[in-house]
C-alpha cells in the first residue's frame, strides 16, 4: 500500500514537474521564457474577446488619428510649412503600426491561430522600422523647430522642399539598412524565439549612434530653443502672432518627445536590465505592447496642445462625418495691412517674424477679431 502510494506521489510529482517546464523554461543565456505568452497575440490569461476589443480598438483609434493629422497638415493653412513634412513623416511610421502591426494581430485573434514565426517577424521588424525612424525625425524635427524660431530668415530659408524630401528619404534609408543589418547578423535578443538575453557589441554601438546621440541631440535642441525664446521675449515685449503660434506647435512636439520616451523607456529599461538579470516575457511582452500603444495616441496630443490642429480635427471630423460642408481654402486677404510701428528686433528670433519682408496683411473676421496669416 505504501509502495502504490509512493508510486502514485511520484507520478503526480514528475507530472507537475514536465507541466511547469512545458510553460516556463530557461533559454542558453538564462533568461526566463514563459511559453504560454505570444509575442502577437499576448497572453491566453486574458479573454479572446478582451484582447480582441482592446486591439481592435487601438487600431482603429489609433489610424483614424493619424489620418487626420496627416490630413490635417494637408488642409489647414497654419500648418502648411514645408518644415512640418517630418510631422507627416511621424504619423506615416504611426500609420504602419496601427493600420498593419496591430491588425494583423487582430487578424490572428479572430481566427484563432498560433503565430507563425513568419507572422511574428513581420510585425517585430516593421515596428523596429518605425520605431527608429521617428527616433530619427523627432531629431529632425527639433532641429527644424530651432532654425525656424532663433536662426535668421536667410539660415532657414536653406531648408527648401527638396532637401526635406532629401531628408525624410535619408531617414527611411537608414532605418531600412539598421534593421536589415540587424536581421542579417542574428545576434542579440530575439523576441520570436523568446531569446531576450546576448546583446553584443555591434548592438551597443549600434543603439548608440542611432538612439542615444539623437536623443542627446533632441535634448540639446529643445534646450536651447527654449532659452532663446526666453531670452528674446523677456520683459513686456508682445511677440508677433505668427511666433506664438510657431512656438505653441513647437512645444506640442517637445510634449510628443516625452510621451515617446514615457512609452518606450520602460520597455528599453526592462531589455536592459534583462541582460543581467532575467525577467519573465509577460513583463518584457507587456511593456512592448505598450510601446507599440504610443501611436494611437501621439495623434491626440497634437490636437490637445495645438489650436491649429485642433481646428483642422474639427472640420475633418464635420466633413467626414456629418457630411457638412467645410471650407479648407485659404481666407480672402482683407486691404488693411499689418501695423508695424512695434516691430523689435530681438537677435533673431524676432527679426525672422517681424522683418518687413515678412509682414502679412491682416484678416477681417465676423466678429471683430482680427488675426494675421502667415
Amino acid at each position: 500500500m505504501n509502495v502504490t502510494t509512493a508510486a502514485q506521489s511520484g507520478v503526480s510529482t514528475l507530472a507537475e514537474f514536465v507541466g511547469l517546464e512545458e510553460n516556463i523554461r530557461m533559454d542558453k543565456t538564462g533568461s526566463i521564457m514563459d511559453l504560454d505568452v505570444s509575442p502577437v497575440t499576448l497572453s491566453p490569461a486574458w479573454s479572446r474577446v478582451a484582447r480582441l476589443l482592446l486591439l481592435a480598438s487601438l487600431a482603429v483609434g489609433g489610424s483614424v488619428g493619424n489620418v487626420f493629422m496627416i490630413s490635417a497638415i494637408v488642409v489647414e493653412d497654419q500648418l502648411k510649412k514645408r518644415g512640418n513634412a517630418f510631422l507627416v513623416n511621424v504619423a506615416l511610421a504611426d500609420l504602419l503600426v496601427t493600420g498593419l502591426v496591430i491588425p494583423m494581430s487582430v487578424i490572428m485573434i479572430l481566427a484563432g491561430h498560433e503565430e507563425s514565426l513568419s507572422t511574428c517577424r513581420f510585425e517585430w521588424t516593421l515596428e523596429a522600422l518605425c520605431f527608429l525612424v521617428t527616433v530619427l525625425t523627432l531629431t529632425t524635427i527639433a532641429a527644424e523647430n530651432y532654425a525656424r524660431l532663433c536662426l535668421p530668415p536667410e539660415r532657414y530659408s536653406f531648408l527648401t522642399a527638396s532637401r526635406v524630401t532629401a531628408t525624410i528619404i535619408v531617414i527611411w534609408l537608414i532605418a531600412v539598412i539598421a534593421v536589415i543589418l540587424q536581421s542579417s547578423i542574428n545576434a542579440g535578443p530575439d523576441f520570436c524565439l523568446r531569446k531576450f538575453g546576448g546583446i553584443t557589441i555591434e548592438q551597443v554601438v549600434g543603439v548608440t549612434i542611432l538612439i542615444g546621440l539623437p536623443a542627446v541631440t533632441t535634448t540639446l535642441l529643445y534646450a536651447m530653443l527654449v532659452l532663446c525664446v526666453r531670452r528674446a521675449t523677456r520683459g513686456s515685449y508682445k511677440p508677433p502672432i505668427a511666433f506664438s503660434w510657431d512656438y505653441e506647435l513647437t512645444k506640442a512636439n517637445i510634449y510628443s518627445c516625452l510621451m515617446f520616451m514615457i512609452f518606450w523607456l520602460p520597455f528599453g529599461t526592462a531589455v536592459c536590465v534583462n541582460s543581467f538579470r532575467p525577467m519573465s516575457a509577460h513583463v518584457l511582452y507587456g511593456l512592448a505592447w505598450f510601446a507599440f500603444s504610443k501611436s494611437c495616441f501621439n495623434n491626440l496630443l497634437y490636437c490637445v496642445a495645438d489650436r491649429h490642429f485642433r481646428s483642422a480635427y474639427v472640420k475633418l471630423f464635420h466633413y467626414c462625418c456629418c457630411k457638412t460642408t467645410v471650407n479648407f481654402s485659404r481666407r480672402t486677404r482683407a486691404d488693411a495691412a499689418r501695423n508695424s510701428s512695434d516691430v523689435r528686433l530681438r537677435v533673431h528670433i524676432i527679426h525672422s517674424y517681424a522683418s518687413p519682408a515678412s509682414c502679412r496683411p491682416t484678416v477681417a473676421r465676423p466678429n471683430g477679431r482680427e488675426v494675421y496669416e502667415l
